[in-house]
């Protein structure tokens, strides 16, 4: 695990006392330090709106949203549990655990996950949401891993919800309903980008990502650019390419 690039993660994640900071980038910024620092395949991320109904908000790559949309759609697999029971789930070896998750695990075989781990997101009686850590081989997760993981999820929880005691409640829900609406308009882009310059939704994804980075523009409002006409699809993979390059 590289040391340096863990610490600049735990900063990053501090950006959440900032003000009006983009939750949609910043969730995913989690799930890409994930399986960036850990030894993770895939991470995927749910929150509860204001009613305690979990929704998709980050994944890491196309895999992993879909699984936890068919997780969301069939109520069955690791991340609901989790959530539900406020702690972590894990199985080394889900093609040893068609009891416990019996449609999730033939999904997930079919993406190539072998292994998964299932961390709540959760202050004190808490729950927010959780985070899906899967893994193309089975077996345990590192301790050390598995430590950072929670820390990070941890941090983010805290950061969610760290606003002014005084308004907490009122906030946190206009908060995460706001991130609800925001990634319905960035999954319509996302499609649309696809669609439009013939690449897959991954990609679509990061040239959306890398325009709004580039630009310092939050990624619900490139998103809403992109549908409504006022972005061109191509200027998004040119800026894209270009914001790599700086960064290298």
């Amino acid at each position: 695990m590289d040391g340096e690039r863990l610490v600049d993660t735990f900063v990053e994640l501090a950006d959440t006392l900032v003000d009006d900071f983009d939750v949609i980038d910043f969730l995913h910024m989690l799930v890409d330090r994930c399986v960036e620092l850990l030894d993770v395949d895939a991470a995927g991320l749910l929150l509860a709106d204001q009613r305690g109904r979990l929704h998709l908000i980050a994944s890491s790559n196309e895999q992993a949203r879909l699984l936890e949309l068919f997780q969301l759609q069939n109520d069955d697999g690791p991340c609901l549990d989790a959530f539900a029971a406020g702690t972590r789930v894990s199985h080394p070896d889900l093609a040893k655990a068609g009891e416990r998750w019996p449609r999730f695990t033939a999904v997930a075989a079919e993406a190539g996950f072998a292994a998964v781990d299932a961390v709540p997101m959760r202050l004190r009686s808490e729950v927010i949401g959780a985070l899906n850590l899967f893994r193309n081989q089975p077996g345990e997760l590192d301790a050390a891993a598995l430590r950072t993981a929670t820390a990070l999820v941890d941090v983010a929880t805290i950061g969610l919800l760290q606003q002014r005691s005084i308004h907490h409640h009122q906030v946190l829900t206009e908060q995460l309903q706001a991130a609800l609406n925001s990634r319905v308009v960035v999954e319509q882009a996302k499609g649309l980008v696809a669609e439009r310059l013939q690449v897959d939704m991954d990609t679509a994804f990061t040239a959306l990502r890398g325009y709004a980075r580039g630009h310092n523009i939050k990624l619900s409002s490139v998103a809403h650019d992109v549908i409504v006409g006022d972005i061109d699809t191509p200027e998004l993979l040119r800026t894209s390419v270009h914001t790599k390059t700086l960064r290298r």
